[in-house]
């Protein structure tokens, strides 16, 4: 008999999604960690959320994740992104107490009757029959269990750099994980080595912030989770500073000497997030870069500087950081430093994070290739509800490019892979402005309640929510404003008379009028709470748009019904071309939508294929 149902390896923010949902589903699930007391640690910057970022950790809390809900728990400063932007990339960020966030992701895991929490080192994937069957500890100890989801994050192999210090390591006080790794790729993983990397950490009574551009939080708190508990916690400020000339001159006098620059570092590192000496060294002609002062708790005194990820050597932090204004006094805490670790190639995944190599087997978080706390989370989240999915030999949950951006995640991944560590935009969805983040609840509870991780309280929350948009806008598209009266309605908006009666409705169309000026100025009486007012302002505003990416989506569900047999020979098929035939070979679409989205394949293959399957008697199979 088996020791558990499902065993998670790593206790970070994909393996604590992992290993919540499958315990929360009803599975016996084991978490292997190295340290039971940093579950859900934050080895970089102190935060959740952002651009695009802030839209997943929505959806992950609408399905029923936790990401949202301890995030709330721990918040100390939220920022709303883009308001002057549209809806699409609207966003929420929040500073968090970082050793607050880790005791409640420990008291959380307590709390779960299901999850059995175990500290040790996981050396090796065990299987019987080619299908994952275990895990081996360091200590010789096995753990046999049905399915297996590792989430390694940074330390398979890690090696971390400041200057010519080299240390082992998966982050900062913490050892790596040395033997995993081979494993994996015993059984078939291609391991590719990348790289990320953190700023040092500063002592707050050595920063002058009043020499500095203050960051402080909205007023207006707008937590992350649909259905968990409001935030109480203190708000602190944040602030600006700016690099300038005498810092990159310090900087680029150091190349020589730069890990990153001298042949010591040899994994790619991040596009989107670079570290200081490589922003130095690719934007010469920049005079300045800002970064930001965000403090990592309340009752600690360092402050993380975001924006100067380095892994020059400690004297040269210090030197470089005393050139810039309000730091010339700064003492460090602890180095910057990069890390340098093994990377599983994603396009040996399926959609639902299984591996194809090695049934029974998921992988998750940075150990696909991906950045970030959030993304990492999402994909654990998928990970978990797919393993207990199949250990209940049930349909496996697929979220479309359509239907969110843990759709898109995963589609990039499986589809396209990275060749350096993956960063989450709103900019990569084709759908954007569907998948806002007022609206992650309307795509993904439904799907969280038929899971089982929505329960009755949320659901409720979510049903009440419901009624109250749909009699509000049942109640603007009736109300009318006559012909007479529109005259006095547009002097108080200080809006253009179009010299005609319309509708409330018709009226919030105007990009000039937002919903609270029709409140504000007494034009409607609405009870709706300001975050639903405002994403039925998108609906009414955008209501054509959306009309026209619905049509898109339905055309897409069409082709995504017709499956592909996994036996089906590429090599078969008419028309083909041999580097189609390789992609498709090394992705294994299961639908046509999933051939569409693969990199380098033209329409004529879609058209081939279907040909294919129809001399073959292959019909679709509508879902």
């Amino acid at each position: 008999m088996n020791d558990f149902d499902i065993i998670v390896v790593g206790g970070g923010h994909a393996g604590m999604e992992a290993a919540s949902s499958c315990a929360k589903l009803g599975a016996r699930t084991c978490l292997v960690t190295l340290d039971e007391n940093r579950l859900g640690d934050m080895p970089c910057n102190p935060a959740v959320g952002g651009i695009a970022k802030g839209h997943l950790v929505k959806e992950i809390d609408a399905l029923g994740g936790i990401m949202g809900k301890i995030t709330d728990t721990a918040a100390i400063q939220y920022r709303r992104l883009n308001t002057r932007r549209g809806p699409a990339v609207r966003a929420t960020r929040a500073q968090v107490d970082r050793h607050m966030y880790v005791r409640n992701m420990v008291n959380f895991a307590a709390s779960l009757k299901n999850l059995t929490v175990i500290r040790g080192e996981v050396t090796k994937i065990l299987t019987e029959n080619s299908i994952f069957s275990g895990v081996e500890l360091g200590d010789g100890v096995k753990i046999h269990a049905v399915l297996g989801v590792v989430t390694t994050g940074t330390y398979l192999n890690g090696i971390l750099h400041t200057g010519s210090d080299i240390t082992p390591g998966g982050a900062a006080g913490m050892p790596q994980s040395t033997t995993l790794s081979s494993s994996l790729k015993f059984l078939g993983a291609t391991i590719t080595r990348l790289k990320t990397g953190t700023p040092p950490r500063l002592a707050a009574s050595s920063i002058n912030f009043d020499a500095m551009e203050i960051q402080p939080g909205d007023e207006t708190v707008r937590k992350f989770s649909f259905y968990g508990p409001e935030n109480s916690l203190p708000k602190i400020d944040c602030y600006m500073t700016w690099t300038n000339e005498k810092t990159h001159e310090l900087i680029t006098d150091g190349f020589e000497i730069a890990p990153l620059f001298n042949g010591q570092i040899h994994g790619t590192g991040p596009r989107y997030c670079p570290s200081i000496e490589d922003k130095v060294f690719k934007f010469p002609q920049r005079p300045r870069h800002h970064l930001f002062l965000e403090p990592e708790g309340l009752d600690t005194d360092w402050y993380y500087p975001n924006g100067v990820s380095t892994s020059l050597p400690v004297s040269l932090q210090l030197s470089f950081l005393r050139s810039i204004k309000g730091l010339e006094n700064a003492e460090i805490r602890r180095p910057g430093y990069a890390v340098e670790y093994d990377s599983a190639d994603s396009r040996d995944l399926y959609r639902t994070m299984e591996t194809k190599y090695c049934p029974n087997l998921f992988l998750a978080g940075q150990l696909n290739g991906t950045s970030g706390y959030e993304e990492a989370a999402a994909q654990g989240l998928l990970a978990g509800i797919n393993a207990f999915l199949k250990l209940r030999n049930m349909e496996p949950f697929i979220v479309e490019r359509y239907e969110g951006y843990m759709g898109v995640m995963a589609d990039d991944l499986v589809t396209r892979g990275t060749d350096e560590p993956y960063r989450l935009f709103t900019s990569r969805s084709e759908y954007r402005l569907s998948l806002r983040e007022d609206n992650a609840d309307e795509r993904f509870t439904p799907y969280g309640r038929e899971i089982g991780l929505i329960d009755d309280n949320a659901w409720r929350i979510f049903s009440e929510a419901q009624e109250l948009l749909a009699r509000e806008k049942l109640s603007l598209s009736t109300i009318k404003i006559p012909k007479n009266a529109m005259e006095d309605v547009c002097e108080i908006l200080n809006v253009s008379n179009p010299d005609r009666g319309m509708t409330v409705s018709e009226l919030l169309k105007r990009p000039e009028i937002a919903y609270s000026d029709l409140i504000k100025n007494g034009i409607i009486d609405s009870s709706l709470p300001q975050h639903l007012g405002e994403r039925l302002e998108s609906i009414i505003k955008y209501e054509g748009y959306l009309s026209h990416q619905e049509k898109e989506i339905g055309r897409l569900r069409k082709v995504k019904s017709v499956k592909i047999p996994k036996d089906f020979d590429y090599s078969a098929v008419s028309g083909l071309r041999v580097e189609w035939i390789q992609k498709l070979e090394k992705v294994k679409p299961e639908n046509l939508a999933e051939v569409l989205a693969i990199p380098g394949l033209a329409v004529a293959a879609i058209t081939a294929i279907t040909a294919h399957m129809r001399n073959i008697s292959i019909k679709p199979v509508e879902n």
